[in-house]
């Protein structure tokens, strides 16, 4: 009687096993939901690198992970998608390099558009990989992120309204849209312009209103706020690249998985070369569309004094950080 109360006690138990061990099973492989905010529209660079990220760290964990994109300012502007990123309302961000010396008191970023130290796009992708460019990521620690992806968005130019900048003394008294950050403000005033801080979903309206003269910007953002329609005169200056960063909230980050952070610093790695070529391709084809539509692209006739005027800053700027230093030794050793 005693054997035969044990043995039913056995097989139930082990049926109550075998019928949990699904549920465990599932519990297991649970997808990991990452929500990667930006502000940008669906055909800009920023939000292509985000979707090179999730391709790839989506290929690297087959069916563990899901990454949902909101494009658009669909939950804010760039700052607001960073600082939200910095306080884990949302797991990731993309924003420009540009605002996270401003959101994180990290200054290292800012060394990307030190005018004119990086020549093009592909002197731009050698940095973004090298071991300098993971080190101004890993800057960001402190700050709460994990800084997983930097790229290019597009190489700064000057669209302005009413007349075209064809020599320096065309800049004087423009009022120019800036990010209002110091080292834009310290750029724009030494080569003669007005700056004016504004956000940028707000550009087209002072463009039109002539609230603004001028603004500088890349192509991939004239073409995806339509800002060709009220400015037509597009001077070809290059003075520094438009970097974008992908972050993940630090606390979100290190409670996954080790295998899983991995992938997602190497998604990071894996992204950065697609969305670069994308940036480089979109920059010259819209070029010729946006001739097209009416915009007159002018070269600056005295590009080697704009240079001059602007060099002393990248000297005083690498004072401010080592790491600032050390980048712009490796930029222009690699130039």
């Amino acid at each position: 009687m005693l054997t035969t109360r044990r043995r039913v006690l056995a097989v139930a138990g082990a049926a109550a096993a075998t019928i949990a061990m699904p549920w465990v099973a599932r519990a297991q492989q649970k997808v990991i939901r990452m929500r990667l905010a930006h502000a940008a529209n669906e055909v800009h660079p920023g939000h292509i690198a985000t979707v090179r990220f999730k391709e790839a760290l989506e290929k690297l964990l087959p069916g563990r992970v899901n990454v949902q994109i909101f494009p658009n300012r669909q939950l804010g502007d760039d700052k607001q998608s960073l600082e939200s990123a910095i306080a884990g309302t949302i797991e990731l961000a993309g924003a420009s390099g540009v605002l996270y010396p401003l959101v994180t008191g990290r200054p290292a970023l800012a060394a990307y558009q030190l005018p004119f130290l990086i020549r093009d796009y592909e002197h731009f992708t050698k940095l973004a990989t090298s071991e300098i460019g993971q080190k101004m990521l890993d800057d960001l620690a402190p700050a709460g992120l994990v800084g997983l992806q930097t790229t290019d968005i597009g190489q700064r130019n000057f669209l302005s309204v009413s007349k075209p900048v064809k020599t320096i003394a065309d800049f004087a008294g423009l009022k120019t849209r800036i990010v209002p950050v110091p080292l834009h403000k310290q750029i724009w005033e030494a080569l003669g312009t007005a700056p004016i801080g504004l956000p940028y979903g707000e550009v087209y309206s002072a463009l039109q209103t002539k609230v603004i003269d001028a603004v500088e910007i890349n192509v991939s953002s004239v073409v995806g706020e339509n800002l060709w329609e009220v400015g037509k005169h597009f001077t070809l200056t290059g003075h520094y690249p438009w970097h974008n960063v992908i972050v993940a909230n630090k606390a979100f980050f290190d409670g996954l998985p080790p295998d899983v952070q991995a992938a997602m610093r190497q998604a990071g790695k894996d992204s950065i070369v697609p969305t670069m070529d994308y940036t480089k391709t979109q920059d010259f084809a819209a070029r010729d569309d946006l001739k097209k539509k009416g915009v007159q692209f002018t070269p600056l006739e005295d590009l080697p004094a704009m240079k001059a005027k602007v060099e002393p800053i990248i000297g005083e700027w690498s004072k401010k950080s080592p790491l600032i230093a050390e980048f712009v030794a490796a930029a222009q050793a690699s130039a």
